[in-house]
């Protein structure tokens, strides 16, 4: 395995939850040394625990799933003697990450200009809701409420379904891997001039960020993207793309001529469309296709589909998922040092899958060791 290209980097990760971990997970992946500050009651995500999982009964499997790969450094950040020993790994580190409510860091005295008067170098990457300043600055910066104040809501499920949230901390874990790109970029700047960077980042603008086919959309046509009345995939395409019901399951259609299609089904009612209807006649080619498909199982219309090589796939949870060769040639999983089963750093280096079996920290697990590596003592 090659050198990994962030070894030497060290970031210093003030952050909880999601966001920040987030990013400073994927830099460790990739080779940095990523010490998490933590309060002396921790990060308020070991004790978050998602269906109620625990790790050895003290931190929860979510703390453990996106912190792995760190060291943790407890420190009280109102303590003055704490405080000489942080801003002396401020002026030995390159990257600060955190994601505390705005004006937070500056009380701390550990701004971007106070981090900067350290280390001139530094690259101080600032994560919030909506934005350190304007009027919404003040307002929760909680993944769900963002999603309900973006609009994202109302572009999963059909029309006359309620507003559909994401499944999962969709903000969180974009705003994340843009920070990731962001700290990059400042990176190779940094190192060809020796210049830092201060890096603002917001939940919601990564959310918006993430529709923006929807708002530029939006912006030329006046118009609010409309779900489908049946078989929603895409506020902005037409038929047939969208989930489709069979007699035993669901598959996914994407952009498929409607001719091909209507051959491949042996739909004749389908076949009265031409593909200018695909967009002005969504929701009524729809309906005739799902008529269509719920007389017979996944199975057989897979072999219609794929036979004539139309864009099409069945719909899997993931107990069916994980037991496909296509799954398990992937190498996704791997186990961490705890007995807990996650997924590996997505990216390949030079055709190398990047593992990492270094568990989440204990609180304050490392402050022995890097106060004398440091010189903090």
């Amino acid at each position: 395995m090659t050198k990994l290209p962030l070894a030497g980097v060290t970031v210093l990760e003030f952050c909880q939850y999601l966001s920040g971990p987030s990013a400073g997970l994927r830099l460790a992946d990739l080779g940095a040394r990523v010490i998490k500050i933590e309060s002396p009651k921790g990060d308020a995500c070991r004790k978050l625990a998602i269906e109620d999982l625990w790790v050895d009964n003290e931190d929860s499997l979510l703390f453990h799933t996106i912190n792995r790969n760190k060291e943790s450094y407890a420190a009280d950040l109102k303590d003055p003697l704490a405080m000489v020993k942080i801003k002396a790994l401020i002026s030995q580190s390159d990257v600060m990450i955190h994601n505390f409510r705005p004006g937070v860091m500056s009380k701390l005295g550990l701004d971007y200009d106070q981090a900067k008067s350290i280390n001139k170098r530094i690259i101080y990457t600032e994560i919030t809701g909506f934005g350190a300043l304007g009027p919404w600055s003040k307002k929760p910066g909680q993944d769900l409420l963002i999603q309900a104040k973006s609009g994202l809501m109302y572009t999963s499920g059909n029309s006359d379904n309620p507003p559909v949230p994401f499944g999962l901390a969709i903000a969180d874990i974009i705003c994340g891997a843009h920070s990731v790109q962001g700290i990059l970029a400042a990176l190779i700047r940094m190192k060809k001039t020796g210049i830092g960077a201060k890096l603002e980042l917001s939940l919601m603008e990564s959310l918006l960020d993430f529709q923006f086919e929807l708002l530029t959309t939006y912006y030329r046509s006046d118009n609010l993207p409309l779900r489908s009345e049946t078989n929603n995939g895409h506020t902005l395409l037409g038929a047939p793309y969208g989930l489709h019901k069979t007699r035993d399951g669901f598959i996914a259609i994407a952009m498929v001529p409607l001719n091909s299609l209507a051959q491949a089904l042996n739909c004749e009612s389908l076949r009265l469309y031409t593909q200018q209807d695909a967009f002005k006649k969504r929701d009524e080619i729809k309906k005739i296709i799902a008529a269509h498909l719920i007389n017979e199982d996944n199975a057989f219309w897979m072999d219609k589909l794929q036979s004539a090589d139309l864009w099409a796939m069945e719909v899997k949870n993931w107990k069916a998922l994980v037991g496909e060769e296509g799954f398990q040639r992937m190498g996704l999983v791997q186990e961490i040092g705890v007995e807990v089963n996650t997924t590996r750093c997505p990216i390949r280096l030079n055709n190398a899958r990047l593992y990492s079996n270094k568990a989440a920290p204990k609180l304050g697990a490392n402050n022995d060791h890097i106060e004398k590596e440091f010189g903090l003592i």
